[in-house]
């Protein structure tokens, strides 16, 4: 429970940290987004319209630290203000339908390259020396040293543009309405086959990797022996004792991934327009919308701190040493 309280308390920190630094950052940069709004205007706007606007998206000359209060006080009530990229669309609307994409393709792609990383890793070890333990590490490894985006552009171009095997961009056909229908669900799965696919394919090396080294070290231990001294079934003593013990580590690496796995959307999602949280972030630099900038950010840094938090919960139920910490 003390160890559960003290990361808590973490957490609420960098939360906290992030929020303060998301204020900080559009204030240190020179000017603001309705400067840049006039100058895309060529200045044709009297003074009552540009101060009408400043006060549409927030913007204030009241003193720095009144300013972080109002601002702080809107973020608690999920009022992130107007996007300026798509005035006059509220930021929490626009977040929270690209966040359920991001969601969609970021659980998928962590899941499903953690579960296939992991259970390679532990085949691999169990038989280290074997067929496919000279095979699968290089292969993967190979597969993990291309970039993000090189990969989802070589994958768009061929099974996409070339042999049409999938749709393109979005996340589903727009001739469809969203509804929970057969006709909707396979269009989102055809749409999200190719991004996972590309990001699946560069993560796989690392958990496997991790996961052998592991495993090695694990089945040099005096209970490995004595279970196999047992009689115990082979897939018994690889999953029940190697794999429980050994797959510690990659729990802990599955939070932190969490971190890359976003940076790695980010630049997928743009590749296939696909419209998550990375796509509108991009957008949003690009026309210096800083209400969905900081959203954005502040977004992203809660989605780590969670999926960090929860690796803590299962170390606490799989490692019963962490408990009596």
């Amino acid at each position: 429970m003390k160890y559960l309280l003290k990361h808590i308390g973490l957490y609420l920190a960098a939360a906290w940290a992030s929020l303060t630094i998301n204020f900080l950052l559009p204030r240190a940069m020179p000017g603001d987004p309705v400067t840049s709004m006039i100058a895309r205007m060529h200045g044709k706007m009297t003074p009552e319209q540009i101060e009408a606007l400043r006060k549409a998206f927030g913007f204030s000359n009241a003193p720095i630290l009144q300013q972080y209060f109002d601002y702080m006080t809107h973020v608690l009530r999920g009022d992130f203000g107007l996007s300026i990229s798509a005035y006059p669309e509220k930021v929490s609307t626009i977040i929270s339908s690209a966040f359920v994409w991001t969601l969609l393709l970021g659980i998928v792609t962590l899941i499903l390259s953690f579960v296939i990383g992991t259970i390679l890793g532990v085949i691999v070890g169990w038989r280290r020396g074997g067929r496919l333990d000279s095979i699968l590490p290089g292969l993967f490894n190979f597969l993990g040293s291309f970039p993000y985006f090189f990969l989802a552009m070589l994958t768009l171009f061929i099974l996409g543009f070339l042999l049409k095997w999938f749709p393109l961009s979005h996340a589903y056909s727009d001739y469809l309405s969203p509804g929970w229908n057969l006709a909707f669900v396979g269009s989102v799965i055809t749409h999200l086959a190719l991004p996972a696919t590309t990001v699946i394919l560069v993560s796989i090396g690392g958990w496997l990797i991790g996961m052998r080294s592991t495993m090695v070290g694990v089945l040099a231990e005096d209970y490995i022996t004595m279970a196999e001294a047992k009689g115990l079934p082979e897939w018994r003593v690889m999953f029940q004792y190697a794999m429980r013990n050994a797959i510690l580590p990659n729990f802990t690496q599955f939070g932190m991934s969490v971190g890359f796995i976003l940076g790695g959307l980010i630049l997928t999602e743009l590749v296939f327009a696909y419209p998550g949280l990375g796509f509108y972030l991009i957008r949003s630099v690009m026309a210096s919308d800083y209400p969905l900038m900081q959203a954005l950010f502040f977004m992203i840094t809660l989605t780590v701190l969670a999926a960090n938090f929860i690796v803590d919960l299962l170390y606490v139920r799989l490692d019963p040493r962490v408990r009596v910490s």
